[in-house]
């Protein structure tokens, strides 16, 4: 009779292994809750006044937000520049989230304002950061041209802001809004001296648009020509991505997965991933949130977005 072959001697078992630290670069999520024009006639928590810009604020940091990105409005709720009414809603924003939120003020012309308008606004104001539509300031020229007043005017306005420890945020609406933005750097017409111009590319953060002029939204594909005109270029700075419609959640899963950063909220989009409509700007950046989870990455929080945008 064979012996019966040996039985190999139990595995020792093993220790349960640490969890690893996470890796990956927090992801900046914002929040634009209400937009230039917008109204509670398209949605009943869409906010308005400070105290309802307070109370959003207060919801989209408890789902996740890092950055709250504000528009005001006069007394009959047209979209305002007013220093004024910007000082009232982020007094009442910082009384009720204290430095939990990053605040970022609009310029955005929103058809009412031309930019001579729009730089006494922020000059007056010297916002703590604030976002600066491109086309608005610079219309495009035929051929690349330069406009030397208005790029005159635009530099003084960002040498004034960053002199006074003022950040900003470039919006810019296409492809070839890069390049413009890439030729001014090149030519010096970006500071460089102090705030969000030291960053890596010398030019400071964007906001990439998807949808913006596009009939039924944005489309995720622009994104590529964004991505492809920022190799072209150089530029290093941190970006994000909004989209219009329904759009905004697969654009904030692409800017996830490839490094970037994401705006969500009413201004752009009032829907859920199933079609319904949101029951407040916090449930847009519940399902970004969970997005990123799904993606390894860490959601940042107000210190590390000051650290993105080069402001801490």
């Amino acid at each position: 009779m064979t012996d019966a072959p040996a039985v190999p001697p139990a595995a020792e078992p093993s220790s349960p292994s640490t969890p690893a630290e996470p890796t990956a670069e927090p992801v900046l999520l914002a929040v634009a809750p209400n937009g230039a024009r917008r109204g509670h006639g398209d949605h009943p928590r869409l906010p308005v006044g400070p105290a309802e810009l307070a109370d959003a604020a207060v919801r989209a940091a408890d789902a996740g937000a890092a950055m709250i990105h504000l528009h005001v409005r006069d007394d009959n709720g047209r979209h305002s520049l007013d220093p004024d009414r910007y000082r009232a809603a982020v007094a009442a924003v910082e009384d009720a989230v204290g430095d939990r939120l990053l605040i970022q003020v609009t310029s955005e012309a929103a058809g009412i304002y031309r930019a001579p308008e729009q730089i006494a606004a922020m000059r007056a104001l010297k916002p703590g950061f604030c976002s600066l539509g491109l086309r608005e300031f610079l219309p495009p020229i035929d051929k690349g041209a330069a406009d030397p007043v208005a790029e005159a005017a635009l530099q003084g306005l960002l040498e004034d802001l960053a002199a006074a420890g003022c950040g900003w945020q470039w919006i810019l609406y296409d492809a070839a809004d890069v390049y413009r933005l890439a030729r001014l750097r090149d030519r010096g017409v970006l500071p460089a001296a102090a705030g969000p111009a030291a960053l890596d590319g010398g030019a400071a953060p964007v906001l990439y648009v998807l949808g913006r002029y596009a009939p039924g939204g944005g489309r995720v594909g622009e994104l590529v020509g964004y991505l492809a005109a920022q190799s072209d270029t150089g530029f290093d700075d941190p970006w994000m991505v909004c989209a219009f419609g329904a759009a905004e959640l697969a654009a904030t899963g692409a800017a996830v997965a490839l490094g970037g950063h994401a705006r969500l909220g009413f201004e752009n989009n009032m829907n859920l991933k199933d079609g319904r409509t949101a029951p407040d700007n916090a449930a847009l950046i519940a399902q970004a949130a969970a997005v990123a989870d799904a993606l390894g990455r860490p959601l940042a929080d107000a210190a590390a977005a000051r650290r993105v945008f080069g402001l801490a």
